[in-house]
């Protein structure tokens, strides 16, 4: 079912294809089968954990090292926005301190001027609590992901096998008839 998904949502892969050849694109960066999916949501969601800007270019710069599909990177690292940054990196510094063992500071303001006086009090709580969610939950989801596009797709053939099954008996049963 995901993999139908992503299929039917292409229907303008000529126009995909003349874009790529015309640019000299790898086509292994636009994949949609699970690997690339898969990897692509991991890597977006590794890089829009890390509070830093231009988290885009960090898609983009990862690409040599990596096969995955960019354009779900790139649309996985846009979850990290103005509006959900405050409240991810706040989880973040809280994960951190609770790793660490720390109270953290209670007074939080959410200004610039309060963040430049207290950076050296958050920034390792922040930064352990990126690694945690970096690494460890995006590790989890890939592999979640996986297990569910491999799920979903053996459920799909299990269903097309019976519906031949299905379908083969009723030929049968109506042949029989006549």
């Amino acid at each position: 079912m995901i993999r139908k998904v992503f299929k039917k949502k292409l229907s303008g892969k000529g126009k995909i294809d003349a874009f790529l050849n015309k640019y000299k694109l790898p086509t292994s960066y636009f994949g949609i089968s699970r690997r690339p999916i898969t990897r692509g949501i991991a890597i977006g969601l590794f890089w829009a954990f890390i509070p830093m800007p231009m988290q885009m270019l960090a898609v983009i710069a990862t690409t040599p090292f990596l096969r995955f599909n960019v354009p779900i990177a790139i649309s996985m690292v846009w979850l990290s926005n103005p509006l959900t940054m405050p409240p991810m990196y706040y989880v973040e510094y809280l994960t951190g301190n609770f790793i660490l063992g720390q109270d953290g500071i209670k007074n939080i303001e959410l200004t610039m001027e309060w963040f430049k006086t207290n950076i050296g009090d958050i920034f390792i709580p922040l930064y352990v609590g990126t690694a945690f969610y970096s690494i460890v939950v995006t590790s989890i989801i890939y592999l979640l992901l996986n297990q569910l596009w491999v799920h979903s797709v053996k459920s799909e053939k299990e269903k097309k096998d019976i519906y031949k099954k299905h379908k083969e008996k009723k030929r049968r049963v109506h042949k029989g008839k006549n």
